[in-house]
């Protein structure tokens, strides 16, 4: 069985309604629509999003982490809802500080079942998820007062230098594709110094990879990486696909539906950097 009919297998057997519908539309040119309309389930009466629609926290609450999946979900469908965006945005200007900055998580998800990692350090406001949020508003085209306050709060921050985590370093990446001149130099001389990235494709570890930060080749920030070191993931990641068609997580979400979750996540996530980089 070729690689897409046993990851597009593993997805329509395990995977939820959402990834269901994303594959349909990259793959099969299914109206983006249907995208829509399953994230909708997840949006709350506040304008957030919840519900686990990010499955390392079962929480039904609107969250930071869970908005930026939202956008991550309509991207990749090629779908922008003015209405469920715009609310969502409204929200997160409601729980944002002063200047704009919004935090993953809140308190709130220790009434329910979560990952280890989901932890204090996720309720403090941050580039992650602030500055992938206003990038993400850039690319979906939607304007809003919070994006500019947001936006002008990630500038401050990172005018005082670049994360030194991988996360925070790909969170900071999406806002400045938007932002005008970057130092491509910089952010390469950087890399090396940032924790959690994942360099080496024979490093089986937790990270952020070059196809994570580029996950297509008209990225603008595949040219931080060689080509040889591009090839060496893309064969790593192809290398990954498990004898059930789906990808591997490294890490441990809070029970077997969490699992099986991001299991769905990760595999369609794979499937369209293959595709991207003409490798299916």
């Amino acid at each position: 069985m070729d690689i897409f009919t046993a990851g597009r297998d593993f997805v329509r057997l395990e995977g939820r309604l959402v990834e269901n519908r994303l594959l349909s539309v990259v793959f099969d040119g299914a109206d983006p629509a249907g995208v829509v309309d399953a994230l909708r389930g997840y949006q709350n009466a506040d304008g957030g999003f919840g519900h686990g629609l990010e499955p390392d926290k079962r929480c039904p609450d609107s969250l930071g982490l869970d908005v930026e999946t939202a956008f991550d979900i309509l991207l990749a469908a090629g779908a922008c809802d003015s209405v469920m965006i715009g609310r969502a945005v409204d929200w997160l200007a409601s729980v944002a500080t002063p200047d704009g900055a919004v935090a993953l998580a809140a308190p709130v998800i220790e009434n329910y079942p979560r990952a280890s990692h989901m932890s204090e350090w996720t309720y403090e406001p941050s580039l992650n998820p602030t500055a992938g949020l206003v990038g993400r508003l850039h690319k979906l085209g939607v304007e809003h007062p919070w994006r500019s306050l947001a936006g002008s709060w990630c500038a401050r921050q990172l005018e005082l230098g670049l994360p030194t985590e991988a996360h925070s370093l790909h969170e900071s990446l999406e806002f400045l594709e938007h932002a005008g001149d970057v130092d491509l130099e910089r952010i390469r001389d950087w890399l090396p110094k940032v924790s959690y990235f994942r360099a080496d494709a024979a490093d089986p570890s937790y990270g952020v990879t070059p196809l994570q930060f580029a996950p297509t080749p008209d990225s603008p920030w595949a040219a931080l990486f060689t080509t040889e070191q591009l090839e060496a993931h893309l064969d790593r990641l192809i290398a990954d696909q498990q004898p059930d068609g789906g990808w591997a997580i490294t890490w441990e979400p809070p029970g077997q539906a969490a699992t099986l979750e991001y299991r769905g996540i990760v595999t369609v996530a794979a499937l369209r950097t293959l595709k991207a980089y003409n490798r299916l």
